[in-house]
C-alpha cells in the first residue's frame, strides 16, 4: 500500500507543479495525471483473481503482471482517452501517460535481488534496466517523504492563489 501511495503523490507533485506554469492546467486535469499513476498497477489484479484461474478461464496463457510493461501501459492510456470527448482526447493522452510514466520511473529505482528490473519497455525491448536499489516497495519511508513533498507544493499552491487573488 505504501508503494501505490507514493505513486499518488509523485503524481500529484508533478501535476500541480505543471499547473503552476500551464492555466488550462486545472484540478480536474491533475487528477487525470493521478489516475495515470495508477495503470501499471493493474498487474495487482492477481491478488484479486490469480493469474491460474484467468488462464482457466480464457484457456489462454495469462499473467497480470504484463499490465505492468510499456507496451500493456500505451494500450490502457488509449482506452482512458476513449472515455473522454474527443476534444480532450489530446490532453486527456498527454496526462494520463505522464502519470503512468512517474510510475514506471519510480518502480524502476526499487531495490531487486538482481540489480536489474523487470523488462517495463516490453514489447519495445526485452532489456533489463539496471536499477539503483533506492527502496522496496513495501519501505514506508518513501511514501512519508513524498507525502510531505506533496503536502509542501500543495500549501505553495494555496499560498499562491491567495496572492493572485489579492
Amino acid at each position: 500500500m505504501p508503494d501505490l501511495l507514493a505513486h499518488v503523490f509523485i503524481a500529484y507533485s508533478l501535476a500541480t507543479v505543471a499547473s503552476w506554469r500551464y492555466e488550462w492546467f486545472t484540478s480536474p486535469y491533475v487528477t487525470v495525471v493521478m489516475a495515470g499513476a495508477f495503470i501499471p498497477d493493474l498487474a495487482k489484479g492477481h491478488l484479486v483473481l490469480p493469474d491460474a484461474r484467468v488462464e482457466q478461464l480464457l484457456g489462454l496463457p495469462f499473467d497480470w503482471f504484463g499490465l505492468h510493461t510499456l507496451g500493456a501501459v500505451i494500450c490502457s492510456v488509449l482506452v482512458g482517452v476513449l472515455v473522454v470527448h474527443a476534444s480532450e482526447r489530446r490532453r486527456v493522452f498527454f496526462l494520463l501517460s505522464l502519470g503512468a510514466a512517474s510510475h514506471l520511473v519510480a518502480d524502476g529505482l526499487l531495490t531487486k535481488p538482481s540489480g536489474v528490473s523487470h523488462p517495463m519497455l516490453w514489447p519495445f525491448t526485452r532489456l533489463h534496466p539496471p536499477t539503483p536499489g533506492l527502496y522496496l516497495s513495501t519501505d514506508v519511508e518513501p511514501a512519508v517523504l513524498l507525502g510531505a513533498v506533496a503536502l509542501l507544493v500543495a500549501v505553495v499552491t494555496k499560498y499562491r492563489q491567495s496572492t493572485a487573488e489579492s
